[in-house]
């Protein structure tokens, strides 16, 4: 997406929704409503730094859509953060929940601050303050507005944050479910850490087995023996890679800030990835080819190509050159509108952000879950559906006469971790959206992935409204 001065992610996102509105028949003032934010606080506070001088910060928080609470969003701590920023990236929150039907209203927040210029100390009074801030205004909450981490936060800043809100609400038996992405000591959930990737894998592995669509981009089914180019090796591109390896698929390439690495036999990911962590880039790898300008990396010929960095990465200077039958956004807005044009009418699958990377959202819907429950997923089913499976076994064995090897028993009796059953519920939630959403394009007979997920979306959320009575 473009960074002009005269941008606006906001009014990005609202041309998205009036090209799908020209395919539906709503009211006008219902799309409007739609469109706007519901809640917009923006506030100032001071920072006593560690020599004892003062300096003035900023934060946001946007409620975007109230069809359904608590609304969802991260919180990000980026120099660029203003008002647009987040009252964009908080619509495309309401869309992304509202497609892959996860009960929440979309919201976002931040504060304009470079997090790497601010020691641990000061990055932790910022965390706090700026929670108290939005408990003042009941801006947070587990029946209200639910953050997450976003650019700039992680773990850490999330158990500030539940700290924080806990100490403020000491009667709120809930209180854990104010915020997600939390480490698991502080209740957070198993699997969050690789969802977003896990869901790129899932989201891809679906678009590649709709077989009139492959024949339509003269690609055969499956993952198996596709050639794959992923940029970005941080921890969306990582577990998107590994297992987009692991279903069989050929990682060519990999991109990233500081140079890349092309090897057309394939690239071991688990290598590549221990050499970066180690060598702080991919420079010196003794296998495949460094690529010193790695944004050329794009416009290698592959099947699938998946951008996992930054946004603005295919613009309508590189999209004509771009091989790819196949491009899965699992960042967040990698490929420009002018340039999402020009790929379609080269006949290249654009598979939307909204879509690809909401595992992050959807596994923090469980989180949520977990805490109003307060028990982690499969503790209570668990040691009963073992001893079920440990006694099916034994009549197997009496009635064949034949017995399972120990690693075979082990396998087969081994009860779903909460692991398991996040990941399987991530699987199930983005089939299903894939699906809907690839049904909706045919139905009505488009090219676009992208503007099939905002009809989609849409439709969930004027239901919401209409059910309520405030739009006939």
């Amino acid at each position: 997406m473009s960074k002009q001065k005269d941008y606006s992610l906001f009014n990005d996102v609202c041309g998205f929704v009036d090209d799908a509105a020209k395919h539906m028949n709503l009211n006008p003032g219902l799309i409007e409503q739609i469109k706007q934010c519901n809640s917009i606080y923006k506030f100032n506070f001071p920072l006593r730094n560690d020599d004892g001088t003062y300096e003035t910060l900023t934060g946001y928080r946007v409620q975007h859509s109230h069809h359904k609470l608590p609304v969802k969003g991260g919180i990000r701590y980026s120099e660029h953060v203003n008002e647009d920023e987040v009252k964009g990236l908080a619509a495309l929150m309401t869309y992304k929940c509202a497609l892959v039907n996860v009960p929440f209203g979309g919201a976002k927040g931040g504060v304009r601050i470079d997090p790497l210029k601010y020691n641990v100390n000061q990055l932790e009074k910022i965390t706090r303050r700026y929670t108290s801030e939005l408990i003042k205004k009941k801006f947070i909450g587990p029946a209200i507005d639910v953050p997450a981490p976003d650019y700039g936060t992680s773990a850490r800043e999330m158990a500030w944050i539940v700290d924080t809100f806990e100490a403020f609400n000491p009667e709120l038996i809930n209180a854990k479910g104010c915020v997600t992405g939390k480490p698991l000591s502080q209740h957070g959930i198993d699997g969050r850490t690789e969802a977003t990737g896990q869901g790129v894998f899932f989201g891809i592995r679906e678009a590649v087995e709709v077989e009139d669509d492959m024949k339509s981009l003269g690609l055969t089914t499956g993952m198996k023996g596709k050639t794959v180019i992923v940029q970005g090796l941080g921890n969306v591109g990582y577990y998107s890679a590994k297992y987009i390896e692991e279903a069989g698929a050929k990682i060519i390439a990999v991109a990233e800030w500081n140079g890349g690495i092309f090897d057309s036999e394939g690239i071991d990911i688990e290598a590549l990835k221990a050499y970066q962590l180690k060598n702080k880039g991919f420079k010196g790898y003794p296998k495949g080819e460094f690529v010193k300008d790695s944004k050329e990396l794009l416009t290698y010929e592959c099947d699938i190509l998946v951008p996992a960095a930054l946004e603005n990465q295919i613009t309508k200077e590189n999209a004509p050159k771009i091989k790819a039958k196949i491009i899965g956004e699992a960042a967040n807005g990698p490929v420009t509108q002018e340039a999402e044009r020009i790929l379609m009418e080269r006949g290249i699958m654009v598979i939307p952000d909204m879509y690809l990377n909401a595992g992050g959202v959807t596994v923090s819907y469980f989180e949520w879950l977990k805490n109003l429950s307060r028990v982690s997923f499969g503790k209570l089913e668990k040691r009963y559906d073992m001893e079920k499976y440990r006694k099916l076994l034994g009549t197997i064995e009496n009635a064949t006469g034949e017995e399972f090897t120990d690693q075979e028993r082990d396998a087969l009796i081994r009860g779903a971790s909460e692991r398991d059953l996040v990941l399987s519920g991530l699987e199930e939630t983005m089939v299903e959206a894939y699906h809907a959403m690839n049904k909706t394009r045919k139905e009505k007979n488009i090219k676009s992935l992208r503007t099939a997920a905002f009809i989609l979306a849409i439709e969930r959320i004027a239901i919401s409204y209409t059910d309520l009575g405030i739009f006939p």
